[in-house]
């Protein structure tokens, strides 16, 4: 029997999620078309969203846990006068509510949110406690304890859609749950609240505009799949490189530390570093301080 080829699909692809499916749906749909067991995806979205979800492709996969700390851009639906055990409209109703604000509170209170804040976790999210995810617990009707977390909201636009529906427009932190969100501004309001719609529009540097939807890959041959993703060096272009001789990059590549003063540079300590080899990205490194001195110590390596 003939050894499978790999498939040569690698690099960042950027799907426009559509609504009723997980993003593990999406992760499957796209190893089928791409023909690889290699893909990860960064930023789970509801079922109900929309919108921006990287897809990772290959030796791509290894950036997953580095592009989690993007921040992300979303247009959501907020309706006032409900709210939910899930807090989005797919939930169980808890309370509802006839005492609307006037738009000109409801805008207020939106924009009240604006920096950073103190929010809670919702049960309803793929959070673990003790090795569990909450959604699941809360399933089973449980609920645990979860310890309120910073996060900042560096912008909020809200426009009246009808009395009872807003639409927002956020620009946030990582680890922002817009849904929690929309369930505190409907209860600093008085009247309850929960998210009717949810699209991600932005993450790190990824648009909307740059995404291709399932069913557009469906309809493409597989050299034009192919030809889609973006080089894993996308991800880091706004960091720093340094370009290695044949010597030191062979060290690297075996995950040797690489002294800053042998090759002349100089970065703090955490600093993350692309490094090149023939002018090709091959790893990410990080500043580290080694009792030999300051050095480069390879953490990620994308290409052998």
């Amino acid at each position: 029997m003939s050894k499978r080829v790999p498939s040569p699909a690698n690099g960042i692809l950027i799907v426009n999620k559509h609504g009723g499916v997980t993003s593990h749906d999406i992760v499957s749909a796209v190893r089928r078309l791409f023909d690889t067991p290699k893909v990860g995806h960064t930023g789970t979205l509801d079922p109900m969203a929309t919108g921006v979800l990287p897809i990772l492709l290959g030796r791509a996969v290894k950036a997953a846990d580095l592009l989690l700390s993007e921040n992300k851009e979303y247009e959501a639906e907020l309706a006032l006068g409900v709210t939910t055990d899930t807090e989005d409209v797919t939930g169980k109703i808890l309370s509802e509510s006839n005492e609307i604000p006037d738009k000109e509170r409801v805008l207020e209170v939106c924009r009240s949110f604006r920096g950073k804040i103190m929010q809670t976790p919702p049960m309803y999210s793929a959070l673990k406690s003790g090795g569990r995810k909450l959604c699941d617990i809360a399933r089973e009707g449980g609920e645990v304890e979860r310890a309120p977390r910073e996060i900042e909201i560096y912008s909020i636009e809200p426009k009246a859609v009808s009395d009872r529906v807003y639409r927002i427009r956020v620009s946030c932190s990582k680890g922002t749950y817009i849904r929690t969100l929309c369930a505190d501004i409907g209860h600093a309001l008085g009247c309850g609240a929960a998210m009717s719609a949810l699209c991600r529009t932005r993450t790190g540097s990824f648009t909307i505009e740059d995404s291709v939807t399932v069913e557009d890959l469906e309809k493409m041959t597989f050299e034009e799949r192919l030809a889609l993703p973006r080089p894993t060096e996308s991800l880091f272009k706004d960091l720093p490189e340094v370009e290695l001789g044949d010597f030191f990059a062979k060290l690297a590549k075996n995950g040797a530390e690489i002294y800053q003063k042998k090759i002349a540079v100089s970065f703090e300590d955490g600093a993350l570093i692309r490094l090149k080899h023939g002018g090709e990205f091959f790893a990410l490194g990080k500043a580290v301080t080694f009792p030999g001195g300051p050095a480069i110590k390879p953490v990620k390596l994308f290409k052998l």
